[in-house]
């Protein structure tokens, strides 16, 4: 009941902004998307109670002392978060470093679940401390808490301040577009020219500005590129006359009974060909599809406009631009590390992502998405470029650092340098390892206990 409890509180305080979401882009009564929203919550929470009810059955077996394990623990809830039911990571506990550039450089070993793992080492020492009997076990636990936060703080505050690999690889001037359209007007077919337009003479600022590769939002091309050539036809000769590669933000559709639509990305090349297409393989429940929708048939108008949905992506496409490779993830799939990591994987030189946060509002939802994208970039050892309607746009290096970014809820031509990188991080090379021996290890604990017990 603890667990559940802390489970709600933690996850109300966090994505409260999706009630609105539901309400005001949904068309839901307040009533039905509050409902909806707690549902999601209800479930998030079973997480953590799962967590507490293993700690709790590991103490009981093991005493006191098996807090310490609690961080192995919390990871494994975690990494369940992150894959069942498709999976919705958001919030995850070691995104609280995002901005402790030292303590985060952990992600590039063990990815964002080891830096979970370090921050509730820490509470769990806190917690051995307050209710052990013995002085012996209170000093074991702080210094089994307090170590590795310090081996990790030193070891990344050096590794940071090195930064080795802002010095690598070739450099390019990336331009990124934020028009800061609400959602009223992206709807409003007679706005469509407008937004265009507004797009257009931005990316020629950029590219006045000196940018050498322009990027623009999450469903930033106001129609379907392949079918709309008067418009696609203008980003090419764009692209053709500046000699300047062009990615943006469009909806794709595939003919046939049904049609499937797709929420896609296209790389124009600088000759103003197409160098190729990227279909958005994690879609966002109740946002672009409704999961169990006939068990959820309430929560069907979220996605009315496109009668059942987005279709999914099937391929972790990587495309090439001008001897390099990019990758492109839509929206909140920059919150799932090893489809980053499949990027990487692949060949990608460079991690961009576009995303349209307008359907978030002035809340804290913005700011999460945008701290949750710079962790990738530590993990993977790969500048991030981020292109956002509405903002935070912005570039981060592989460190970490945020070299510019914008406010939300303005528009804004951001134009800084970037690097194509080739070398790799542990996380990029050995994946999740660490979060699934945490798996293992909990499961082989609860054995233990078990057998204890008897």
């Amino acid at each position: 009941m603890l667990g559940l409890i802390a489970g709600i509180v933690y996850f109300t305080g966090t994505l409260y902004w999706i009630t609105r979401l539901m309400i005001v882009y949904g068309g839901m009564q307040p009533l039905v998307g509050m409902l909806v929203n707690a549902l999601l919550i209800a479930y998030l929470a079973l997480f953590p109670a799962f967590f507490a009810v293993i700690t709790r059955r590991l103490v009981v077996a093991h005493g006191p002392s098996a807090l310490m394990a609690a961080p192995l623990v919390w990871v494994a809830t975690e990494l369940g978060r992150t894959h069942l039911l498709t999976g919705f990571p958001w919030v995850l506990l070691g995104y609280s470093q995002a901005t402790v550039l030292p303590v985060a450089q952990l992600a590039s070993i063990f990815g964002v679940y080891g830096v979970s793992a370090l921050v509730a080492g820490v509470s769990a020492a806190a917690s051995v401390w307050v209710v052990a009997d013995r002085m012996s076990d209170r000093w074991r636990a702080l210094i089994v808490g307090a170590l590795p936060v310090l081996l990790v703080a030193v070891w990344g505050s050096v590794r940071a301040a090195n930064a080795e690999w802002t010095k690598a690889g070739e450099s390019v001037r990336v331009g990124l577009i934020q028009g800061n359209f609400i959602e009223e007007e992206k709807r409003d077919p007679g706005q469509a020219p407008r937004i265009f337009r507004s797009y257009v003479r931005m990316t020629r600022e950029a590219i006045g500005s000196g940018a050498q590769l322009v990027i623009w939002p999450e469903a930033s091309f106001p129609s379907y590129f392949e079918e709309d050539l008067a418009a696609a036809n203008v980003v090419r000769a764009i692209a053709r006359q500046a000699r300047v590669p062009i990615l943006l933000g469009g909806d794709q559709i595939e003919r046939g009974l049904p049609n499937q639509y797709y929420n896609s990305a296209f790389l124009i090349r600088s000759d103003g060909t197409t160098a190729g297409f990227y279909r958005k393989m994690h879609l966002v429940p109740f946002g672009e599809y409704v999961p169990l929708r006939r068990l959820l048939f309430f929560a069907a108008p979220l996605v009315s406009v496109i009668g059942s949905g987005f279709a999914a992506g099937e391929t972790p496409t990587v495309l090439a631009v001008d001897g390099h490779r990019l990758s492109v993830a839509i929206c909140y799939e920059i919150v799932y590390p090893n489809l980053v990591r499949q990027f990487v994987r692949g060949g990608s030189e460079l991690l961009t992502t576009i995303t349209n946060d307008a359907w978030f509002g002035p809340t804290s939802a913005p700011y999460q998405h945008f701290a949750q994208a710079s962790m990738r970039a530590i993990e993977e050892g790969r500048y991030l470029v981020r292109s956002a309607n509405t903002g935070v746009s912005g570039i981060v290096d592989p460190y970490g650092r945020v070299l510019q970014r914008s406010e939300i809820y303005t528009p804004a031509v951001i134009v800084a340098e970037a690097r194509f990188l080739t070398a790799s991080t542990l996380y990029a090379r050995y994946g999740d390892v660490f979060a699934y021996a945490s798996v293992v290890f909990t499961l082989a604990m609860l054995v233990l206990a078990r057998r204890r017990v008897k």
